[in-house]
């Protein structure tokens, strides 16, 4: 004879199939989640943040030429003592400026590394929720009708047997 199925329990395939379909409903929102959260930080950086930082810099490279202004103004006057405090303002407006072009280098590196490490990564996600929107229904499917089989083969009675005791 060929080789026979052995089955013990035709509520466990139905429990896995439960499981199935609660494990697809989870998963998909989460991998929805997290490819929404990649995007959100994608916008954040090269939106919120770089704006942020560009109006940021506009504001110190003003408060810059006003200080440089105002040295310069004092060297013409010949206020020794203003000039070495306006000296240390200027500096220290150079130094906010430095700053905010460092932060904004480090926001374009920040956006390609991004961009670099997490597409590989959303690709499988992508694929991994490709096959829960497509395949796992055809899964859950085919385990309803192998259930429907064997609820339908147990409620016949195993073959060979002859019905109600009669011979042909």
């Amino acid at each position: 004879m060929a080789s026979q199925a052995k089955i013990t329990s035709v509520e466990a395939i139905e429990l896995f199939r439960a499981a199935l379909i609660v494990f697809t409903s989870q998963a998909r929102p989460a991998l929805e989640e997290i490819s929404s959260d990649v995007l959100r930080t994608r916008l954040w950086l090269e939106n919120d943040q770089r704006r942020f930082l560009e109006n940021e810099l506009r504001q110190r490279n003003k408060k810059l030429d006003q200080a440089k202004q105002e040295l310069f103004t004092a060297r013409l006057s010949d206020f020794q003592e203003t000039t070495s405090l306006l000296q240390m303002t200027v500096n220290r407006a150079q130094h906010a400026v430095h700053d905010v072009e460092a932060r904004l280098g480090a926001l374009k590196k920040w956006d390609r590394d991004l961009d670099n490490r997490s597409s590989p990564m959303l690709k499988e996600v992508d694929q991994l929720h490709s096959f829960l929107t497509s395949e796992m229904p055809k899964a859950i499917a085919y385990l309803a009708q192998i259930v429907r089989a064997l609820d339908a083969y147990t409620d016949a009675g195993a073959p060979g047997a002859d019905s109600g005791g009669k011979t042909a």
